[in-house]
């Protein structure tokens, strides 16, 4: 046997009439147990030799790659050939045909190697005819992609048409602007051509009392503050929008807040090279949605920028520092004369001084243009800039909020409101004007009656204020500003005070008589017609009264509870928002205050230590220094004080002015547009 068994280098040489074997593959982590079953079974009456696969393999079942060993089993006698394929079978594992002789083993050999390289052949082919094929088809993805995203807008658009009862044709309602009729009719003539009908398409304009959407034309310097209008609300059909003032309040309040010579320009720099790269950064189509985002209003924060510039020349504030541009009108030569009663010893007694600007050519006048430098030096400068700035804040917001209720003035004459002009509009104009902007007069009086050297006995403008709605004035100690202070202030409030009932009961008690008038006339009102017995002209303009607030076609029926409780909740409203919109404004004065602060302390606490060396280190630590400067300058001053600033500026539109005029009821005008479906603004 061992002469027919053993050969050559390898040697398995079978006898084919005394043993028997089989090969196969199975996964190398069963090996053990496969071994071990068929020692048991056949009672060691077999022979197994296995080897590692080095390479793993794929699994044909779930094409993972698992590791396996190959093996062949040898054994004698047909029935240990049945148990040996059984227990290959429970293992799972393949079987493959296998010659007996060297020879035919070596020509099996060559035959698979032939087909394998064959195979290798076709697959190698096949890839690369699918990388050509791929590549063609990468050329026209873009233009597949924009097809088949034109189809689905277009199909879907027609599947919101409705069918004729000839079912030859599709009819459209939609909502389009007045001024492109003439390019839609123009567009469905070549559309008709081009498709070769022989029907033209029919445009009518129809009548409907539902309120249209409303549409804003803009462009790519309004759009960004259109938005910021739109996110408090899309306006109401034709009511007035506040867009166009706001592209300038808006930077203008920021930059009250914001007002830095040095912070400004860096801004505004930032905001010139968007501006002057645009185009190249619209074609580079950045995901980066922060960058996105602040890229859209690069003209927001060009105004804010130039804004900025010019409150800080007003404010002479550059990176916390002044700006002697025109020289001090304030000069100490004048103190040290007899009249000033100043001299050296003064000066080495006292640590601080008073200016007098009585003592003539003290003070030469007011700074021609802005703060006059001298108050950074000023030991009580905080104490002026606040009443500077706190009285501007008021004066700003008042002025603001008196615009904002003129503005809705404009609304109730376009809308035919007659009664909101007599019952809202003038009752709120005067009670804005009778408290604070009496208020806003008193501090332009107090500013012209007295100057510099009258000044240390100017009474406070608080205190007036506040016995004027208390009706305080028995301390013979307060000094008045005027004459007939008392009387002017007491009629004030008390004119106030009879706006509010005007406006609380009037209103709804017009708006019952009219409607039991109409109500007994047996009229009725049948889609804005109206139907009835001899009507006047007074009680079309009634009937017609607030139509065009709403969505639906039939008019609610008249309820007067709910709008005794819709107006006192609008008076209440409006009576405490004067207050509190008043007090709300002082938000400029805070955080002007707060930028101002910031950057002075980090001017005193970084780059001021190093200018105060005076030796080579000091430029090494100003080198550094600087910086850590610019940095916190960036990131705290510019970005942080930037974004609180804009939020600021933002609440102040849209709480303190435009819920004045500005409802935002609306919704907004989306035209079919083929650049917006391709650039993903709508799902549909």
């Amino acid at each position: 046997v061992r002469e027919h068994l053993w050969r050559e280098d390898s040697g398995l040489k079978l006898q084919v009439n005394h043993l028997s074997f089989v090969a196969g593959v199975i996964k190398r982590e069963r090996i053990p147990m496969f071994e071990r079953m068929l020692w048991r079974v056949c009672r060691g009456n077999v022979f197994l030799r296995q080897a590692e696969i080095d390479n793993p393999l794929e699994d044909p079942v779930d094409g993972g790659q698992v590791d396996k060993s190959v093996f062949i089993i040898f054994f004698q006698g047909d029935q240990l050939k049945n148990r040996v394929k059984k227990i290959c079978e429970g293992f799972r594992a393949s079987l493959y045909p296998c010659p007996e002789t060297p020879q035919e083993r070596k020509e099996m050999l060559a035959g698979v190697n032939t087909r394998i390289d064959d195979l290798q052949m076709v697959l190698n082919q096949t890839e690369d005819h699918r990388q050509r094929v791929l590549q063609t088809a990468a050329k026209t993805t873009r233009v597949w992609f924009i097809k088949v995203r034109k189809m689905k807008a277009i199909y879907h658009t027609l599947n919101l048409c409705n069918i004729d009862v000839t079912q030859k044709c599709l009819i459209a309602e939609v909502w389009c602007p007045v001024t492109d009729l003439d390019s839609i009719q123009f567009a469905l003539r070549r559309g008709t051509e081009h498709s070769g009908s022989t029907v033209p398409s029919i445009l009518n304009r129809m009548q409907t009392s539902q309120t249209p959407p409303t549409y804003n034309k803009t462009n790519k310097f309004t759009s960004g503050f259109q938005n910021i209008v739109d996110a408090y609300g899309i306006g109401t059909y034709r009511e007035i929008n506040p867009a166009p003032y706001t592209i300038i309040t808006f930077p203008f309040l920021f930059a009250v807040m914001f007002g830095d010579l040095g912070h400004g320009t860096l801004l505004t720099a930032f905001a010139v090279w968007m501006v002057v790269r645009e185009n190249r950064i619209l074609s580079q189509k950045n995901d980066n949605e922060m960058f996105n985002t602040v890229f859209h209003g690069r003209y927001i924060i060009l105004l804010m920028g130039i804004f900025s510039v010019y409150t800080g020349f007003i404010y002479n504030d550059c990176f916390s520092k002044t700006l002697n541009m025109f020289g001090s009108s304030w000069s100490v030569r004048p103190m040290f004369q007899p009249i000033g009663n100043w001299s050296h010893e003064t000066l080495e007694t006292h640590r601080n001084l008073q200016l007098d600007p009585a003592v003539p050519k003290v003070f030469n006048g007011p700074y021609p243009f802005g703060i006059d430098p001298i108050w950074n030096i000023a030991s009580n400068k905080l104490t002026f800039l606040n009443s500077f700035k706190m009285k501007m804040s008021v004066i700003l917001g008042v002025v603001q909020m008196v615009f904002g209720v003129s503005l809705s003035l404009l609304n109730h004459i376009y809308f035919k409101k007659p009664l909101n002009i007599y019952f809202s509009f003038i009752p709120e104009m005067i009670f804005m004007l009778t408290l604070f902007g009496y208020l806003v007069i008193l501090i332009f009086y107090k500013w012209c009656a007295y100057d510099a050297a009258r000044s240390k006995d100017a009474p406070s403008l608080l205190i007036h204020f506040i016995n004027m709605f208390l009706f305080s004035y028995n301390d013979k100690s307060m000094k008045y500003l005027y004459t007939g202070q008392k009387g002017l202030q007491s009629f004030l409030v008390v004119v106030a005070l009879l706006c509010v009932p005007c406006m609380l009961v009037v209103k709804p008690l017009v708006l019952r008589h009219q409607y039991l008038r109409k109500k007994h006339l047996g009229t009725h009102n049948f889609g804005g017609i109206r139907v009835g017995n001899g009507p006047t002209e007074e009680d079309a303009e009634i009937i017609q009264h607030d139509q065009l607030d709403t969505h639906s076609e039939d008019g609610e029926d008249f309820n007067f509870g709910d709008v005794a409780v819709h107006q006192a909740i609008h008076t209440i409203e409006y009576c405490l928002g004067c207050v509190s919109n008043t007090a709300s404004y002082l938000r400029l004065w805070a955080l002007s205050l707060a930028h101002a602060q910031l950057s002075e302390v980090l001017w005193n606490m970084v780059l001021r230590l190093g200018l105060s060396i005076n030796s080579l280190i000091g430029s090494v630590a100003v080198f550094f220094l600087f910086a850590i400067f610019a940095t916190l300058t960036i990131a705290i001053l510019l970005i942080m004080e930037g974004l609180s600033a804009f939020l600021h500026a933002l609440r102040l539109h849209w709480v303190e002015f435009q819920n004045k005029f500005y409802s935002g009821a609306g919704y907004k005008f989306v035209p079919f547009s083929f650049e917006s479906i391709l650039e993903g603004k709508f799902e549909e």
